[in-house]
């Protein structure tokens, strides 16, 4: 993962932020050993345009002979369920010349895991209480997100409800 960051960085002519998601947030960020095959990764609005960027991407892809899509954007379908302030929480991973790579917060990963709602996310989110992760903050926004009638909302706060009961996790 760092040896392509650090390739793409090489491809930028004008500053770009990756956030990183899934997985690949949890081992660069922290610390947890879990096994990916790809990186959840989007750029920030203030960066270079999607396709140009992507292209950049797929050339790393090349260059290095990994697949073309080593970084994705997959996870950004579940980025309207961070909180405004999910920036205060970011993890800096990598900082290049251009690029600049952050990992998304403890909380931010745990809600984007809960609305997954997939049985491979639950060991990820109980891996994550334990580092620590400030249930109070992803309980604010799950509440906030059942109160706005957010597709899958009950789901995902069900869920949560469940790990923290299971692992006896003050609220």
């Amino acid at each position: 993962m760092l040896k392509a960051f650090k390739k793409l960085d090489v491809s930028l002519a004008t500053p770009t932020r990756i956030i990183l998601g899934g997985g690949a947030a949890m081992i660069a960020a922290y610390d947890i050993p879990i096994s990916t095959l790809d990186v959840d990764g989007v750029p920030d609005k203030y960066s270079l345009p999607l396709a140009e960027f992507k292209d950049k991407v797929r050339a790393v892809g090349r260059a290095l002979d990994i697949p073309q899509d080593w970084l994705n954007d997959y996870f950004a379908t579940f980025l309207f369920v961070l909180p405004s302030d999910y920036e205060t929480r970011l993890v800096p991973f990598y900082r290049g010349k251009h690029l600049n790579v952050s990992a998304l917060g403890k909380e931010e990963l745990i809600i984007m895991k809960c609305f997954a709602g997939r049985e491979k996310d639950i060991p990820h989110i109980r891996a994550l209480l334990r580092k620590g992760a400030d249930v109070q903050t992803v309980d604010a926004r799950l509440q906030e997100l059942l109160e706005k009638k957010t597709p899958g909302g009950q789901k995902a706060a069900d869920l949560f409800d469940d790990l923290c009961a299971e692992s006896e996790t003050p609220r």
